[in-house]
């Protein structure tokens, strides 16, 4: 008799417990999302990104899309004839770190007025642009976009694109963190493309400053 009560409360209980776990499961997911932005050479959007790992940053990999070309490389992206941007996607915990705060993020290392690529590297490939994935994130990205015209800046100047989102396809592993992976050859690409000096003249020096056309 024991036995059958206790083999009752078996078939009563385990598939109430299995729904529980099954919604903690799918809230996780939820609350696990990404963002795709490109600001010019990928390498260094990787850093800004990298530094909130822990903080709601899960991971960062940078690749290409926005184009119409399967399984591109970086030799025929760069060439052109591909359509795809240099991007960074952003893998992050929407309960640690909002996408508002990654776009701000975003906004201060990019040149929004630059229509003709980033800082040296000019062409498409090159050109800014925050791709969404459905209407709430375009609502939000242009949430962001009139927060900065609060900060004094005048909004019809920005020409980054604000686009659809498409399949990402991840970069060559080389290409991967590679500001860790070589170090000198980065920061010396970085100082003589002039990306610090202009992200100064645009933002101040200050992560809140006031953006200057």
């Amino acid at each position: 008799m024991k036995n059958q009560i206790a083999l009752l409360l078996l078939c009563i209980f385990t598939p109430l417990i299995s729904l529980a776990d099954g919604k903690g499961v799918a809230d996780k997911r939820e609350e696990i999302k990404t963002v795709v932005f490109a600001g010019g050479c990928f390498w260094c959007l990787q850093p800004p990104f990298d530094a909130l790992k822990g903080k709601g940053v899960l991971s960062t990999s940078v690749g290409y899309s926005g184009g119409h070309t399967e399984a591109p490389t970086y030799e025929k992206t760069t060439a052109g004839g591909t359509g795809h941007f240099e991007v960074i996607q952003v893998t992050y915990d929407d309960k640690k770190v909002k996408l508002q705060d990654l776009l701000s993020i975003f906004w201060r290392n990019i040149d929004p007025f630059d229509a003709k690529g980033q800082f040296c590297d000019k062409g498409d490939t090159y050109l800014s642009a925050v791709f969404y994935a459905n209407n709430v994130e375009k609502k939000e990205i242009e949430k962001s976009i009139s927060a900065l015209k609060e900060q004094g800046i005048r909004t019809e100047q920005i020409v980054t694109k604000v686009l659809p989102r498409k399949i990402f396809y991840p970069a060559e592993d080389y290409h991967q963190s590679y500001y860790l992976k070589n170090p000198i050859r980065y920061k010396y690409y970085r100082s003589s493309c002039g990306r610090d000096a202009r992200l100064k003249e645009v933002w101040g020096s200050s992560p809140a400053a006031k953006p200057q056309s």
